[in-house]
């Protein structure tokens, strides 16, 4: 049997196979600790479950809808983007899609041509990098600073798009005005076009998060947006969300969408409308807070790591370096003498790193994960 080689070459997303590797643990019967992704405790909100209910209810037969989406859901996503982000936007340049990543898939199939290059800042996503490889794009690599100034940009190395993730998967860091405006001026002087995921806009614990397109001509520069459900509403498994782009680039995006899934489910475009206009989930936040706090306060005193405390987001990032760089290794050994599954900063661009989803057990499972964390990197530390 013959496998292609485009794909021969490709491997599987680090963090889709660590999630996986721990429900078959669990399927044999181990017990085992996920950190290696975030998948909320909380339910899907209340709206989205009386929708989808009442759906079902009245609805004997689910119909087919143009694959951008009905135009009643895009309307209400516009309504949305008017009410919360700033921007003004028509039914024809909203897509519906089956969550983020397949908004990342079309819009840098419609933006791009094997061998073009994708600026990415690290630590990253790891299905920005895959993405691009699948695609045969070339994706420049470049340390995320503390601050994006003008001169930082000017250093960068050109490229034909940028991906700027805001809020920040893993790091948390909520980008500035300022910083957004600075990117903004960068990308008009280069000629690069701009992908921005905002899936986690309102998972901001302080800072208030900006869109970027409310402050450019995001038409002219040719930006995608992208938002999803999956965190700011606890939607995982849902697999919702939608991408706002200029016209040309949705009909581009939906004639690729089409062939592969076409409309996402009737069901699942209820769900979106839903969640979108649910606003801010505030108890989550809260509840994330508290438990951010608890867990770095309980790193805070130990010596081989220094644990950041993130500005939004459902995972925390960890230096890790004062005991290893090679943080596969470190997961690896980690899951087989804890059973704890945690996400090596390799996978993400950042080696001596370690990401710690803390949003899916209970508060007793999340602290005995974390102390077994400790334990184990304990022994390691005594041995160096």
């Amino acid at each position: 049997m013959k496998i292609s080689q485009r794909i021969a070459h490709s491997r599987p997303l680090a963090t889709t196979a660590m999630h996986g590797r721990v429900e078959s643990m669990r399927h044999a019967g181990e017990e085992v600790i996920d950190f290696s992704i975030a998948i909320s405790h909380f339910p899907a909100p209340a709206a989205v479950l009386d929708a989808v209910g009442a759906a079902v209810g009245n609805v004997r037969t689910m119909p087919y809808t143009s694959v951008a989406g009905a135009v009643e859901v895009r309307e209400r996503l516009c309504g949305k983007l008017a009410r919360e982000n700033g921007i003004a936007a028509g039914v024809d340049e909203v897509i519906v899609t089956n969550g983020a990543k397949q908004a990342l898939y079309e819009a840098l199939y419609a933006m791009s041509d094997p061998g073009d290059s994708v600026l990415i800042f690290k630590p990253h996503w790891p299905a920005y990098v895959a993405t691009c490889q699948l695609l045969g794009l070339r994706p420049v690599l470049a340390d995320l600073p503390g601050e994006v100034t003008p001169a930082y940009l000017a250093a960068c190395e050109p490229a034909r798009i940028v991906i700027i993730n805001n809020p920040h998967n893993p790091t948390g860091k909520v980008y500035s005005r300022a910083e957004l405006e600075a990117i903004r001026d960068w990308v008009q002087a280069s000629g690069a076009q701009v992908i921005v995921d905002e899936s986690y806009e309102h998972l901001s614990f302080g800072p208030a998060h900006t869109s970027f397109a409310s402050l450019c001509d995001w038409r002219a520069l040719g930006v995608v947006t992208i938002f999803s459900a999956s965190q700011s509403y606890a939607m995982m498994g849902w697999r919702v969300g939608f991408a706002l782009a200029p016209a040309p680039l949705v009909s581009a995006m939906q004639t690729l969408q089409g062939p592969i899934t076409a409309a996402a489910g009737h069901l699942s475009q209820v769900a979106t409308a839903a969640a979108f206009e649910a606003g801010v989930q505030r108890h989550m936040i809260d509840d994330y807070r508290e438990r951010r706090d608890m867990v770095v306060r309980r790193f805070g005193d130990v010596p081989w790591i220094d644990m950041h405390s993130p500005d939004s987001g459902p995972y925390l990032w960890g230096d890790v370096r004062a005991l290893t760089h090679d943080t596969v290794a470190f997961a690896e050994a980690l899951i087989e003498e804890e059973q704890v599954a945690i996400m090596p900063g390799d996978a993400l661009g950042v080696p001596g790193h370690i990401r710690i989803g803390y949003i899916s057990d209970d508060v007793a499972t999340l602290l005995e994960g974390v102390r077994r964390v400790i334990a184990f990197g304990d022994r390691r530390a005594a041995l160096q």
